[in-house]
């Protein structure tokens, strides 16, 4: 029985408090609080058509509940549980299969958020052309099935297998999910669903939460695979309550820039998988096209003697990415500097500047300092420190960077370079597209196996690979 104390939720974090506030203490979002209808009853819809993946006909599957379903919520000994059968559908898309882990998983739901216009429903739509034998239902929300249509003749999407679905009742979409039984199921957005018994209206807080939890109950009971579209806010996460990323099996965010045409696909949560591995594509007319070898591609165009400019190794999941790090100091004509960063932690940028005037003795204090990462790709590994703090650097001297040069490792308060993981992937990567020389901490030496053709350099202080490099 639930009380008729009314609770109000704010539709930023789903932070929920019992009276309105102008402010939200979690998040800090003004006016985002609305009140949610109490509910007397919730009623947890499960599909009617339960096991039919299994294999054993008309037996119910571990998710089934009910008077008659008593017997399959039984516990069972995991060596009873069985695994076999086909798990994963390989799309044949390098960059896509390891994001997600080697392949879309069976009965995963997966959620993938972006700006808008970064290319979230052209990937779904994609998904048509990547897996042509497979069954696919895709529930669109925000546009009509005209639309979506048009998008997929652009794509070059034939749709032989591909359902079209415009409906925002959540309880049809899972009646129509039950009945064409897809391999694939994509919602086109989740923000756009609604359960009718909830008077709130769709987007809030609650409608997310429930319909989210009836698509997880289907995809788990049909084990297919499921995406939900998700919104961001203006702080770049993913709108809603919180509790829809714990929900969910894979969190995708698809970052860039729309100004650039390429598009990073990140896994930020993937129990099926390494989190925070990534996928390059290039967004083209004709739609997504994946990227081999995206170093060689955010590198083709680097300037040579020209000064603030480096090349940092980061790690992505289990792929080392070189990238070009740009810096510009100059004069500042104000009293209090400017610090930009663009595909870099401003906070960390300012405390590598506070390291170079302490232990190098480079003041920036009367210099405007701007920092971008070429590409639009967004850097927040410690390795890249190095890199960082040599481009800003040669940007305040003026004198060119050694272009030959890659720089790997982390920059400490005391102006020490600290040992970073997994060097050797970051080695072969630099060998292989023709670099000569790697500057490494030190600590990183034992038992390290440099490339053939690839020169180590081994440093303690920063203030050591400044003079090496610069």
């Amino acid at each position: 029985m639930a009380s008729d104390t009314p609770r109000f939720a704010c539709q930023e974090c789903g932070h929920v408090a019992h009276k309105w506030m102008g402010k939200c203490p979690q998040c800090g979002a003004w006016n985002s609080f609305a009140e949610e209808e109490p509910q007397t009853e919730v009623k947890a819809r499960v599909p009617s058509r339960r096991g039919a993946r299994s294999g054993e006909g008309g037996k119910k599957g571990a998710f089934a509940t009910g008077t008659d379903g008593a017997a399959a919520r039984r516990p069972r000994r995991l060596a009873d549980v069985e695994t076999e059968g086909e798990t994963r559908l390989v799309t044949g898309v390098a960059e896509l299969d390891r994001v997600m882990g080697g392949g879309i998983t069976r009965g995963a739901l997966s959620l993938i958020a972006g700006d808008p216009g970064i290319g979230k429903s052209t990937l779904m739509t994609e998904l048509g052309k990547y897996l042509p034998d497979r069954k696919m239902l895709y529930v669109t929300g925000e546009e009509s099935a005209r639309q979506v249509k048009l998008r997929a003749g652009r794509l070059g999407v034939d749709g032989e297998k591909l359902l079209l679905f415009a409906e925002t009742n959540v309880e049809t979409v899972a009646d129509v999910a039950e009945e064409t039984d897809p391999d694939v199921l994509i919602v086109d957005s989740i923000q756009t669903l609604f359960r009718p018994e909830r008077e709130s209206a769709p987007g809030s807080v609650s409608q997310v939460r429930e319909s989210a939890a009836t698509l997880r109950r289907l995809t788990k009971d049909l084990e297919c695979a499921t995406f939900l579209v998700g919104h961001v806010t203006k702080q770049g996460t993913i709108a809603g309550p919180r509790v829809l990323e714990h929900m969910v099996d894979t969190v995708l965010y698809f970052e860039g820039d729309r100004h650039h045409a390429y598009r990073i696909l990140r896994t930020v949560k993937n129990r099926f998988g390494a989190a925070n591995e990534i996928g390059v594509f290039e967004m083209r007319e004709g739609g997504l096209r994946p990227v081999e070898n995206p170093s060689e591609i955010f590198l083709a165009e680097r300037g040579y003697g020209v000064s603030g400019s480096t090349v940092v190794c980061s790690l992505e999941g289990t792929r080392p990415l070189l990238v070009e790090i740009q810096a510009l100091a100059s004069d500042s004509r104000y009293s209090t500097p400017e610090r930009t960063a663009t595909g870099f932690a401003q906070r960390r940028l300012q405390m590598l500047l506070a390291v170079l005037e302490k232990r190098a003795g480079l003041s920036f204090s009367d210099h405007d300092l701007f920092l971008n990462v070429a590409g639009g790709v967004t850097l927040d590994e410690p390795a890249v420190d190095l890199g960082v703090a040599v481009a800003c650097a040669s940007s305040f001297r003026d004198i060119p960077a050694d272009t030959g040069t890659v720089l790997i490792g982390e920059v400490g308060l005391g102006g020490e370079v600290r040992s970073v993981s997994q060097v050797e992937p970051r080695l072969r990567e630099a060998e292989k597209l023709g670099f000569e020389r790697a500057v490494v901490p030190a600590s990183n030496r034992d038992g390290l196996a440099v490339p053939e053709g690839l020169d180590a350099i081994y440093c303690k202080r920063l203030t050591d690979v400044i003079e090496a490099v610069l």
